[in-house]
């Protein structure tokens, strides 16, 4: 059963500035989900609009809270995600400040310490980007 965390920017290791994610509202085995309000003093904001840079971040953190999530109730070391590889990313439109993200990752395959997902930022109904992403996932000591 999903308990959401306290906070969840605390299940990531980027810190401010660079935080792209507010909330994890979901997570089981197989997908997670979080929420993310665009504010103008986001680095990744320009002229008004979160860049593409930033979707595909708000991804990869979507993917980190899911690992923080797991290790949290796991009661094991915070882990660090990398990203090894990008694919097949559309980019359809960009948000632009205050706009309520919602971004789901899909957990394709996972062996060993890599993690194959398929992730979706949308707006509303609106799919804003999708990619599929390779992230290497490192276990703290």
């Amino acid at each position: 059963m999903f308990t959401p965390p306290a906070n969840t920017p605390d299940l990531i290791p980027q810190k401010a500035p660079f935080v792209m994610i507010d909330h994890l509202i979901y997570s089981d085995e197989k997908s997670s989900r979080t929420s993310f309000c665009v504010k103008a003093d986001n680095v990744l904001v320009e002229d008004g609009e979160l860049g593409e840079c930033g979707l595909v971040e708000n991804i990869a953190q979507t993917a980190a809270a899911r690992a923080g999530y797991i290790a949290l109730n796991e009661t094991k070391p915070d882990a660090i995600g990398y990203i090894g590889a990008i694919k097949n990313l559309e980019v359809f439109a960009l948000p632009q400040i205050n706009d309520i993200l919602e971004t789901e990752i899909t957990i394709d395959n996972q062996i060993f310490d890599v993690t194959l997902i398929s992730g979706k930022v949308k707006r509303g109904d609106e799919i804003l980007a999708q990619c599929q992403m390779k992230v290497f996932i490192i276990q703290q000591q």
